[in-house]
């Protein structure tokens, strides 16, 4: 890639708007800026400056009023010279802009070369870079702050000390070995299985954040199931916080899936209301429960609808055999109807508007599964319809996909499979070292697994890379970013 020359693209996204961007960076950024506007005053870096944006021609006819400015090399996002243009952002104006640009010499910048041109002039390491596209993707605010974080550096940071362990670990056994006649002592195995334990702890610490940070970065996909009428619906539009979902008292009235992006702890999950599980009484019914299935198969997380105030049926029990092993909450729905029985006891038991007769559950009511049982799924009671446990269930969601670190886990941990797939490498070559060493292989073997395991590490910051690792982080990136 050529570094030398000057690129220009819009810097803001398609389409109509109050501002639009143009921007140009390179050596003749500002001599390719200079005859298309008329500056009341001389530019000066890091001051943005009114003037008028001009046709270049003996014309020199007004097009419009915009606002620029002009960063000076070192000290821009690319370490170029860099000259803004702010117009009004009509798609006309800003094409024009460029297109007068191209004229004087420029060239169009490719997908993410602004981005690739501040990593290869060692303004960002490549976790940095890939953070600029995370945050322009962020869906969340809490998701924005941790592209932020890395951004400023916090996963290269933590990366640092154990990068500086294994150096010093692999400069200690080349110099027992290229200076043994100088008497320089060659370090037992003690030291360096311990040296190696060393590498290894905070690398195996941060490989494991990455369950964590798959989902932060990616988000979560929760499916509702339940039998027909236990509040799916009525559940789902309260986790979504409108009535997103048709809710009627007749039983069967969801036939396909239903979804929706919330953020729960500043996490994007997708919830998907599904059709109730049950024998199905006609084509539509049945192709609806099939998909329930799929999406109850495809789920991070599953909620599985119990309507409290009624023993458990066979569908129930049938469902929650059926998610043995996966990620489950129960959710013991219209609480609120079992308080209102309670407090009649002795009286005749009040219906549903479904015509459903409510009957009290005795304390060992036969076929529930209690939440004291061992590997049971947590019990969360709700009512969707007075908004009664939702922020029990909500803490409960963001449990599972957190547990007790969230806090811990705010900075400097792995978001992407790149990273992931990194440092498990690098733990694979550690293994095979601490083999080696144990199995008394000279060092000079020893070394090449050392080695192995510094390899990628510096890929993942971007010390030693490829021209496709390049290719396809950059690649992603939209024309002007």
């Amino acid at each position: 890639m050529n570094l030398d020359d000057t690129i220009v693209a819009i810097a803001t996204p398609p389409g109509r708007g109050g501002i639009g961007v143009v921007r140009l960076a390179g050596p003749e950024a500002r001599a390719i800026a200079a005859p298309m506007l008329r500056l009341k005053q001389p530019l000066k870096a890091g001051r943005a400056i009114p003037c008028d944006l001009i046709e270049p021609a003996t014309t020199q006819a007004r097009i419009d009023e915009v606002v620029v400015t002009y960063f000076a090399k070192p000290h821009s996002y690319t370490t170029d010279d860099i000259v803004e243009i702010s117009a009004h952002g009509s798609p006309v104006v800003l094409r024009h802009i460029v297109e007068l640009s191209l004229a004087r010499g420029a060239r169009l910048a490719e997908p993410g070369e602004f981005t690739m041109r501040a990593f290869l002039n060692g303004r960002l390491d490549l976790t940095q870079a890939e953070a600029v596209r995370d945050l322009i993707d962020a869906q969340t605010l809490f998701q924005a702050k941790v592209a932020a974080q890395q951004l400023d550096g916090a996963l290269s940071n933590r990366l640092k000390p154990i990068k500086r362990e294994l150096v010093d670990l692999i400069a200690l056994l080349e110099a027992g070995i290229d200076f043994a006649e100088d008497d320089v002592s060659i370090a037992p195995d003690a030291t360096i299985l311990d040296r190696i334990a060393q590498v290894k702890a905070p690398l195996t610490q941060l490989a494991a954040t990455f369950a964590y940070g798959k989902i932060v970065h990616q988000g979560l996909t929760l499916a509702i199931v339940g039998r027909p009428n236990v509040g799916k619906s009525s559940l789902f539009n309260r986790l979504v916080e409108r009535e997103r979902a048709i809710v009627t008292a007749q039983p069967g009235t969801t036939r396909d899936l239903v979804s929706e992006t919330v953020a729960i702890g500043g996490i994007p999950v997708e919830l998907v209301d599904t059709a109730g599980i049950r024998r199905a009484l006609d084509e539509a019914e049945s192709i609806g429960i099939k998909k329930s299935m799929e999406a109850l198969a495809d789920a991070d997380l599953v909620l599985v609808v119990i309507d409290k105030p009624q023993p458990l049926s066979q569908e129930d029990q049938e469902l929650l055999r059926q998610v043995q092993g996966r990620p489950v909450i129960v959710v013991e729905n219209k609480s609120d109807l079992l308080r209102t029985s309670n407090a009649r006891v002795g009286a005749d038991a009040p219906s549903t508007s479904s015509g459903q007769t409510l009957v009290r559950p005795s304390r060992a009511e036969p076929g529930r599964v209690s939440p004291a049982e061992p590997r049971s799924p947590q019990h969360i009671p709700t009512s969707a319809l007075t908004g009664e446990g939702i922020p029990a269930l909500r803490a409960a969601i963001l449990h599972h996909v957190a547990g007790d670190s969230t806090t811990q886990l705010e900075s400097g941990f792995l978001t992407g499979v790149r990273h992931q797939k990194l440092v498990n490498d690098a733990l694979t070559a550690l293994d095979a070292a601490t083999t080696a060493v144990a199995a008394r292989v000279p060092h000079e073997m020893l070394l090449l697994d050392l080695y192995g395991a510094l390899r990628p590490l510096d890929e993942i910051t971007g010390a030693t890379t490829t021209d496709d690792i390049l290719n396809l982080i950059f690649g992603t990136f939209c024309i002007g970013k």
